[in-house]
């Protein structure tokens, strides 16, 4: 059965039984119908949602003027990593930008964290080129 067809058997149902348990006009019977009608047909539409208007904690100059911590929008608290904070509010970082407007070249790192990860990384040699001898744990070609 097609929609409008289940529409217009609801309708007619649903107006029978209204009429069989209450006084009606005959005047009045296209104005039932016609409003059981469309309320019915509202119902099959998608729900209007109106949309959450975040209103974040700090700015966004504010939440960047330490380096050593970024303050989150969410609920002004500092970080030194938001994506933690995120995934435990259900966000990800494109849908914590896209909330409160942010760039999408806005951190999630504080900038003394980085620096300090980079310092250590170098420290123990990432990200230099190979210099031909074997890496630790594996056998040196024959």
């Amino acid at each position: 059965m097609a929609i409008d067809e289940t529409l217009l058997d609801l309708t007619g149902t649903i107006t029978s039984n209204y009429v069989a348990n209450n006084h009606v006009s005959i005047d009045e019977i296209k104005h039932v119908i016609n409003l059981i009608h469309s309320t019915l047909a509202q119902l099959g539409g998608e729900p209007v949602q109106e949309e959450e208007a975040f209103v974040p904690a700090v700015t966004a100059r504010k939440s960047l003027a330490d380096p050593t911590k970024i303050i989150s929008m969410i609920d002004g608290k500092p970080y030194s990593v938001l994506k933690r904070h995120l995934t435990t509010q259900g966000l990800t970082p494109a849908e914590y930008r896209a909330r409160y407007n942010l760039p999408a070249d806005y951190p999630m790192t504080a900038p003394a964290y980085s620096e300090r990860r980079k310092a250590m990384a170098v420290k123990i040699g990432l990200g230099r080129k190979s210099t031909g001898r074997p890496k630790l744990g594996l056998a040196a070609p024959k």
